[in-house]
């Protein structure tokens, strides 16, 4: 029984005419997430026939779910073995010029010497893109299909993204599938394909089960006639729109009383109902996971079963399976038609019957290693369970994941090495120099460049604690242990382990002793101990010199120019020799440390050209050495975004592929943006990351101060107030009372303060309390910019704007907005602060019209609306607009004059805000979201032509559209 294709017509409409803007030159990417069996394969083999017939390349590939045994790059090995079978000459070209390319191509990856793996890993990335962007041409596009990315190693999923950001004018179309009901809350292919859905050139495409007439139309398909009502009724019940399970619960009866409701049993019936010879091929099948290749498939038999090792007994058996359905031919591989029925299959096994087949697997995979990698011999080892070869295998493994730059499969396969060293001590004795802290100090490395921080901690300690009696060994342990608590903010825990390496450390110019004093110095750094910091870097310079630890000095310069005072260009002098070092020693934790800092270096300076361009080539660099979620690859992608936002790009940026412990990190830090493009539901998005305030003050305070922006625009100025005030309170504790960010927040805090006493002023209300507040709140930003501690030794150009405008904001707050206040916020931004400057000009043009210059103020807020239209600042336009309405200012696209009728629903809620019920209030008398409350606010504030709610609220009244009282 052949499976037909029915319905889909919007999705094969979709996917046909993204093909046919890739025949001409713009390629996006569509996903297609849906459960199990809706029918992501089946659209897929549709759509990829239509584009072959159409004379478009087609490339099929797959993920494997090979448990915790993960195998880099599986599914882009596998497209670029097909694209080399399409294309060969222009593979080969690309491979030419990106021989790192050469390791997913079947057959040797080379000769002669072993390239330089660390640097290597972009260019296979770019290797891939460019051998993609080969095989296309106009009228005839590559069509890529990558499927079931629930399974992607985290090198595939690091690909992906990589070849979505680089798409531009390539005559390709990505299509990624993936499950749905697979997507736990901590999967890791979630925050990926969440990323991916915000970049322009993607799509998504959800596939949904069946409607009862379209299963109705399948089954009818799939049986040649119409089937009874009441068997369809049946399938329709327990298929619940699910194709897959419809063709099952056919295929097997589905009249049979005797079917039990679950898939797996349904899948079991089928499978019984074949040939005995062929349910022990598919069970042998089972045990290697959905696909297997056909010459393992056999040998596995082999090993398995005698009665299918006679003449043709294996091809008998194989073609009974394909013929019902139950295996077919995919890329030259044998594979269960459907994951399911490869997960029934194998979950009917009794245990001791799976431990059977692995052993199988494992035998023939031992006797010829040709028959697939060391991962896949350790998957069948720890499965068998044969423990010393789990152990081996898991090493060699490790070592293939380290090679090919995949720092987090690497960390799996030593979690397994360290999970069996106690179990095999036959084999750990054999190792030849390797112990049992080599492996904690390997894992607890690729952890670090993995992002998992914690982990590395935990691994480090572990390698510290078991060196008790080797004292110089654990001194240096002790070393990197302190470098791996500060990448988790435990600032005096790295003092104090340091500080016990330089006690057990002779006073002498080694290495190890360098390393210790500018370990111990970052620390010092960190806890703002200036003095030591300064003595204990200088003093480690010194002795790496001496000792010829030019990975060490990096690493002190790196800490003393970060301590310079009042001399931007000494402390960029010692970064760009710092940099060079780091680089001579091959040190790549410390360049990326440094190229941080010397981005750092350029934002504070105000030179956001040159910090643009190190932290892109510091992004790069991270990614091309397999450490883009190691401490200083995530704090160059965060600087990277914020210097996007500082710039006026406001587009959403990736997050995907992060590690979980680092995902609150850069969801804070794009914020910044999301409330600037007024995403209704940033303010939720900001209290969602609250429980990582205590574990990360910088996510409190990114986090926590978008989230009072995003309160504010939205006219929530209560909430605004009162979490400005919790936060400043938080931080105080957290950090000291006096820290920079706090300007930040005080701005903020002002701004909000200010729309509330304007709205109370125009309901005739008290506001002597926000005005005391206010006044003390502008006292503490007055103070943390004299006390403060600014590593430059003064404020720089983004904290002088933000203390201007704490300024400017208590002037509104007072009653009467300050025009020259205004202007020297608009200046103060003019550094490069786009999205600032254009609010600030908002603002400067609704105090000159308040001041009675109406020309002056059509410019600036010209500008404004300008400029917040070019950055896509949706609020910020809205509120220029209605700044122009209110004034009568004449701007491009602005309509003065009239009131568009407000509809029953948003008179309802206007009649709410003017109870000062907030959005979460008035969706609750409603019943409706807050979401669609803020959506009604939104438009019934571009109807009155106001900015803000006190001010819909005033004009409202003086308009009849809501009563007195």
């Amino acid at each position: 029984m052949s499976t037909p294709f029915v319905a889909r017509a919007l999705q094969v409409d979709q996917l046909t005419l993204a093909l046919e803007r890739a025949g001409v030159g713009e390629p996006s990417t569509v996903l297609i997430g849906a459960d199990a069996g809706v029918g992501k394969t089946r659209l897929l083999r549709h759509v990829a026939e239509l584009a072959d017939a159409a004379g478009a390349r087609v490339v099929v590939a797959h993920c494997v779910d090979l448990g915790e045994i993960g195998l880099p790059y599986l599914p882009f090995a596998e497209a670029l073995s097909q694209l080399h079978a399409l294309d060969p000459e222009a593979v080969d070209a690309v491979v030419a010029n990106r021989p790192a390319l050469a390791r997913l191509l079947p057959g040797p990856s080379g000769t002669g010497a072993a390239p330089d793996d660390q640097a290597n890993r972009l260019q296979l990335f770019d290797g891939l893109v460019e051998a993609f962007s080969a095989v296309g041409g106009p009228g005839h596009p590559l069509l890529l299909v990558l499927e079931d990315l629930h399974w992607a190693d985290a090198s595939s999923r690091d690909v992906l993204r990589f070849l979505v950001s680089r798409l531009r004018d390539q005559h390709l179309l990505l299509v990624a599938s993936y499950r749905t009901d697979d997507l736990h809350r901590r999967h890791p292919w979630r925050p990926v394909a969440t990323e991916l859905s915000r970049h322009p050139r993607v799509e998504r495409l959800d596939l949904s089960p069946f409607t009862d007439d379209e299963l109705r139309e399948f089954t009818t398909a799939l049986s040649g006639a119409p089937l009874t009502e009441s068997t369809l009724r049946r399938v329709i019940d327990r298929s619940e729109g699910n194709a897959y399970f419809a063709e099952e619960l056919l295929e097997a009866g589905a009249e049979a009383d005797e079917l039990p409701w679950s898939l797996a049993d349904v899948l079991r019936a089928r499978l019984e109902l074949l040939d005995p010879p062929v349910q022990r091929l598919a069970r042998i099948a089972s045990a290697a996971g959905r696909r297997v290749s056909e010459p393992l498939l056999r040998a596995a038999v082999a090993a398995a079963d005698p009665q299918l090792t006679a003449p043709g007994a294996f091809d008998t058996a194989l073609r009974e399976a394909v013929t019902h359905h139950v295996l077919v031919g995919e890329d030259e591989l044998i594979a269960f038609r459907h994951a399911l029925l490869a997960e029934a299959v194998y979950t009917d096994l009794l245990p001791g019957e799976q431990s059977s087949l692995h052993r199988a697997y494992l035998r023939v995979l031992r006797d010829d290693p040709t028959l697939g990698p060391s991962s896949q011999l350790a998957s069948h080892a720890l499965r068998a369970p044969d423990l010393p070869t789990a152990l081996r295998a898991s090493l060699d493994a490790a070592d293939q994941a380290h090679e090919v730059l995949a720092p987090a499969e690497e960390l799996r396969h030593l979690e397994v090495v360290l999970r069996l060293w106690e179990a095999v001590p036959e084999v750990t004795a054999s190792l030849g120099g390797t112990d049992h802290i080599d492996v904690l100090v390997a894992a607890a490395a690729a952890a670090s460049r993995a992002g998992q921080v914690d982990r590395s901690v935990q691994l480090a300690r572990a390698a510290v604690e078991e060196t008790a009696s080797d004292v110089p060994r654990q001194a240096h342990l002790r070393t990197s242990l302190a470098r791996y608590l500060l990448g988790i903010e435990s600032v005096h825990d790295a003092l104090e382990q340091s500080s016990r390496a330089l006690a057990d450390l002779p006073d002498a110019p080694t290495a190890e002793r360098a390393w210790a004093l500018a370990t111990y110095a970052r620390s010092a750094l960190n806890a703002d101990l200036d003095d030591e910091a300064v003595a204990s870097a200088t003093r480690a310079v010194e002795l790496a010199r001496e000792a010829g630890a030019a990975d060490a000095e990096s690493d002190a310069l790196t800490t003393l120019a970060v301590l310079v005072v009042d001399d931007e260009d000494r402390a960029a002098e010692l970064l760009t020799s710092a940099l060079a070092r780091a680089r001579e020693a091959c040190d790549y934790a410390t360049e990326l440390r440094t190229m941080y800092n010397l981005a750092s270096n350029r934002y504070y300076a105000g030179d956001l050209p040159g910090a643009t361009q190190v932290t892109a080539d510091g992004v790069e660099r991270a990614r091309s050495l397999g450490m883009t979620w190691s401490v200083y690859g995530v704090e160059l992608h965060m600087f990277t975004q914020l210097i996007r936002y500082v710039s006026g790009d406001l587009r959403a940026a990736s997050i995907g592929g992060v590690p979980d412990e680092l995902a609150d990190t850069l969801i804070a830090v794009n914020l910044y943006a999301a409330v600037a493009r007024g995403d209704v539901d940033a303010a939720e998005r900001g209290h969602a990351l609250e429980p990582s305030w205590s574990k990360d003050g910088l996510i409190a305070l990114v986090a926590g101060g978008c989230t009072i922006d995003a309160h504010t625009w939205r006219g929530e100025l209560e909430d605004a107030i009162t979490l400005a005030l919790r936060l400043l309170e938080h931080l105080w504790r957290a950090w000291s009372d006096y820290f920079l960010g706090g300007i930040w927040l005080v701005a903020l805090a002002l701004s909000a303060l200010a729309d509330a006493a304007q709205q109370e002023r125009l309901l005739g209300r008290d506001v002597s309390e926000r005005l005391a507040l206010g006044e003390r709140l502008l006292e503490r930003a007055r103070t943390t910019a004299e006390r403060g501690r600014p590593r430059g030794g003064r404020l720089g150009p983004e904290g002088r704007a933000w203390l201007a405008r704490a300024h400017a904001e208590h002037s509104r707050l007072a009653g009467a907005s300050d025009v020259d206040l205004w202007r020297a916020t608009v200046a103060e931004f003019g550094y490069g602060y786009r999205y600032e400057m254009a609010r600030s000009r908002f603002r400067l043009a609704e105090a000159l019209l308040e001041s009675g210059d109406r020309d002056a103020a059509r410019d600036e807020a010209g500008i404004a609306l300008s400029e917040a239209d070019a950055m896509g600042a949706v609020p910020l336009a809205t509120a220029v607009r209605g700044l122009a309405r209110r004034g009568r200012l004449d701007l491009p696209g602005v309509r003065v004059g009239g009131v568009d009728v407000l509809t029953a629903r948003e008179a309802e809620v206007l009649a709410l805000v003017a109870q000062g019920l907030s959005n979460r209030q008035i969706g609750e008398k409603l019943f409706i979201s807050g979401k669609t409350v803020s959506v009604h606010i939104s438009n019934l504030l571009a109807k009155l032509g106001v900015s803000g709610r006190a001010e819909a609220v005033s004009v409202a009244h003086q308009r009849g559209l809501i009563g007195a009282g």
